[in-house]
């Protein structure tokens, strides 16, 4: 018999590890930030922290986790309760990791066990302390145990590869349908939220899902963006109000997350070619015509 061997396809291989920590802070502990070209995961085992990261800002309690990418400017404090936290930062350069950019997430059973993993098989392989905020480099025990270093890229290469699994669904037979039910579910949470100002990062977070693979999804149903998508549907629901007649501007502006009347009404000029008032004439002359409004008039035929 004549075999013929397989090279495993590994789509997730770390390469690099820079920084392995174990941090037990204070209530006031804060960071002003930093950014750097390799990835960070920050995990929150205690307490709250409010993270910076990029452009955004965002609460992370206990059992949470963010990943910062290379080049992003990330920063922290503590909110609250002293957090006790660890921060893993790495190299990584396969394509898959783009679905963490921007990411945060609840841990699981698993994924809390792999970190608890990783960080045992630090505090085995390197004698830098855990807790050293201004440790660069990892320096090597003269008698770690064997295979510790490739059994923490390991543990942190399952724990990327398990948090993909559970955010994608990569099973191929099942991924259209776990895809369209991904798609639903965000286009409810959205509906269901038109009075709140949300963000990418919000929606991703709450609904387990990276920013990337939702970007895919709504650009495929859609042909826009996710945001897009949200304030058309805030549109939408604009226009019902005026047709409806019972609130003013300024109230529909309030019930729809705006901050300002002004900035409300250069969006409603932006999605439909008309400011509310101009819509609000159009709407109250062909009532006067016919009495039929003109959504009404295009669900009639």
């Amino acid at each position: 018999m004549h075999y013929q061997p397989l090279t495993p396809r590994r789509p997730l291989q770390v390469r690099e590890i820079y920084t392995v920590h174990y941090f037990e802070y204070t209530s006031a502990c804060s960071f002003p930030g930093e950014s750097h070209d390799f990835w960070e995961l920050l995990y929150v085992d205690r307490g709250e922290l409010q993270v910076t990261a990029g452009e955004r800002t965002c609460r992370l309690g206990r059992g949470r986790l963010i990943f910062h990418a290379p080049g992003e400017f990330h920063a922290l404090s503590a909110v609250g309760v002293a957090p006790d936290l660890v921060v893993v930062s790495f190299r990584c350069d396969s394509p898959e990791m783009a679905f963490f950019q921007g990411l945060t997430a609840e841990a699981g059973e698993e994924e809390r066990a792999l970190l608890a993993r990783i960080v045992a098989e630090s505090g085995a392989a390197f004698s830098t302390p855990l807790g050293d905020p201004y440790a660069a480099v990892l320096a090597r025990r003269e008698e770690a145990p064997f295979g510790g270093e490739q059994l923490l890229c390991a543990a942190l290469e399952e724990l990327l590869i398990r948090m993909i699994r559970r955010g994608t669904a990569q099973a191929p037979a099942a991924r259209p349908r776990e895809d369209a039910g991904a798609l639903e579910q965000v286009m409810d949470y959205l509906s269901a939220r038109l009075d709140r100002q949300l963000t990418l990062e919000e929606i991703c977070q709450d609904n387990l899902v990276g920013r990337s693979q939702l970007q895919k999804l709504f650009h495929t149903r859609t042909g826009g963006g996710v945001m897009e998508y949200f304030i058309g549907l805030k549109m939408q629901a604009a226009r019902r109000m005026i047709r409806e007649g019972r609130l003013n501007f300024t109230q529909i502006a309030a019930r729809l997350g705006f901050q300002s009347l002004h900035y409300f009404s250069r969006r409603f000029r932006q999605a439909t070619g008309m400011s509310p008032s101009e819509y609000e004439r159009s709407v109250k002359m062909l009532l006067e015509l016919d009495g039929v409004y003109p959504d009404d008039r295009a669900n009639n035929g």
